[in-house]
């Protein structure tokens, strides 16, 4: 026993010694082996928009119409003549029928304003962003339809024979039309499959996209 050993605590241990890998043990996970979440992940559905900009323009036309009148009641109340739009607006609504054109019109312009109101309440907006699997108990990602195109160019890039990549990435569907300069189309189209079917599933997405992919010579000249 040497003299660092004896000196060595009784409670102190020597730390295990890593070795490399010698193929026996079982393969570690990598990034792929990631959780695809379950079947509740799965029907994340999309984010809602906080529709600033209209909220915001109903904001202002409803604060400016209830300044307008709550004025123009209280110059009444001090014994002055209302003014001229709310006379000419009273006078109106008390002799034009129903069927005119523009009471008509008006009431058009106020239904299509209402359902535009209401298919923004209803609908949850964000187009461009595509929710991702939870990994994680309250915490929600998404994914710009934009970033997530670029992500799958890059790959098609990497294929074989591919000299140029055009990638669209809808809510649904993933469409990739590429140009290839040589290697058969049908080679490149096959591979194109594989490599974009990858790049989608590790785009870690909640909701699966399908994908298609067409392959063209370049045009001549």
């Amino acid at each position: 026993m040497s003299d660092d050993e004896e000196a060595r605590p009784a409670d102190t241990r020597r730390l295990p010694t890593l070795t490399p890998d010698t193929g026996d043990e079982a393969p570690r996970s990598g990034p792929d082996d990631a959780p695809v979440g379950s079947d509740e992940d799965d029907r994340t559905g999309r984010f809602w928009s906080a529709r600033r900009v209209p909220a915001a323009v109903v904001a202002a036309l409803l604060l400016a119409a209830a300044g307008l009148l709550l004025y123009d009641v209280a110059a009444v109340r001090a014994d002055r003549p209302a003014m001229a739009w709310r006379r000419r607006l009273a006078h109106d609504l008390a002799t034009r029928p129903l069927d005119n054109p523009w009471v008509l019109g008006a009431a058009a312009l106020a239904v299509v304003l209402g359902i535009w109101l209401i298919v923004l309440a209803l609908t949850p907006g964000l187009r461009q962003v595509l929710p991702m699997r939870r990994s994680a108990p309250g915490i929600r990602a998404g994914l710009d339809r934009s970033a997530a195109a670029l992500v799958l160019r890059d790959r098609a890039m990497e294929v074989a024979g591919v000299q140029s990549v055009r990638m669209k990435v809808g809510r649904r569907k993933a469409r990739a039309h590429a140009v290839s300069h040589f290697r058969e189309l049908d080679e490149v189209r096959a591979d194109l499959d594989v490599s974009l079917g990858e790049g989608l599933r590790q785009l870690g997405l909640a909701h699966g996209l399908g994908l298609t992919v067409h392959v063209r010579r370049p045009k001549k000249g």
